[in-house]
């Protein structure tokens, strides 16, 4: 909440003032409801976007269900949402079954994700290679001690949020060319539960979206970053000390580390609707304020202008 209530004083500087006409049954781009459905893993993030725009236009309600990728994507072809929050763009086919229907998709890109590895705090291997964290996941690496020789004998649980989550589909994709995770990897029901497995076990490998950790002035990232390490990453074979990158928001935004994916807002209803309005805010520069300000990367980084004298 501390965080919430300064982004919110940070913005009221900005000028936006809320509607004071009462057009609480009529939709508009600052009034009425929108159902949006949100992959967990950007929970937090749209948390505070939402929670920002309702105390800035107070006759818009934003109604949020928080589900895996998979399932936001089905709910925005049934129509029982009409935007969503994902990491990838709707394929061909996706689109092509809107246009069927005359629905307008747009989609607009909105922030700059990675997947974060975390490992348990006893755990001494938090630089990996790329190449490392491929066998991992393909099953060549299923041992600790296949990593490090001083390591124990003991098998590697890999754990994801959801196996129908944008992470399990991101690792799918990028590291497994949509081959079957091996028998050692499951998945529980959320970023938070993930983390708090590998917080409870020495030998877990678990996969979260940087957002979860990324803040550092919020007591909820601060309190799992307690909990866990955060594995560095270098994408070269014989990595130096200087290769490895921890997902910091740095990193991303100079493309240093390597598992990057970008954050798309998704809408389905009418140009003149709320879902418009908050897409357009959360693209704006008041919506990627409130993602720089929680540590992860804008898709329009905002710029600040500095002017020089001389006297």
């Amino acid at each position: 909440m501390k965080r919430l209530l300064s982004i919110l004083s940070v913005l009221a500087l900005g000028g936006i003032t809320s509607c004071s006409y009462d057009y609480k049954n009529t939709d508009g781009p600052t009034t009425g409801h929108l159902k949006i459905g949100i992959d967990d893993s950007y929970s937090l993030m749209m948390d505070s976007q939402i929670y920002t725009f309702e105390a800035l236009y107070t006759y818009a309600k934003v109604l949020p269900t928080y589900k895996p990728e998979a399932e936001v994507i089905q709910d925005l072809m049934n129509d029982s949402i009409q935007a969503a929050v994902i990491c990838r763009d709707l394929t061909p086919n996706e689109k092509a079954f809107f246009e069927k229907k005359q629905r307008i998709v747009t989609t607009t890109k909105i922030a700059v994700d990675a997947l974060a590895f975390i490992v348990n705090p006893d755990n001494p291997d938090t630089n990996l290679t790329l190449a490392t964290i491929k066998n991992i996941f393909t099953g060549a690496t299923s041992k600790w001690n296949q990593i490090d020789k001083n390591a124990k004998e003991d098998v590697i649980n890999i754990v994801f949020d959801n196996d129908k989550s944008c992470n399990a589909r991101t690792i799918s994709e990028t590291l497994l060319d949509k081959k079957a995770f091996p028998p050692n990897t499951f998945a529980v029901k959320s970023n938070a539960e993930v983390i708090d497995y590998v917080s409870k076990n020495k030998n877990a490998i678990g996969v979260i979206s940087v957002s979860w950790i990324s803040d550092m002035h919020d007591p909820v990232s601060q309190g799992f970053m307690k909990k866990i390490k955060v594995v560095a990453l270098s994408d070269k074979e014989n990595a130096g000390a200087d290769d490895f990158k921890k997902p910091y928001q740095a990193w991303i935004y100079e493309k240093t580390y390597p598992l990057r994916r970008d954050v798309y807002f998704v809408k389905t209803g009418l140009q003149e609707s709320l879902g418009s309005g908050f897409a357009a805010f959360v693209a704006g520069e008041k919506g990627q304020l409130i993602i720089h300000k929680m540590g992860m990367v804008a898709a329009t980084a905002p710029v600040r202008t500095v002017h020089i004298t001389d006297h």
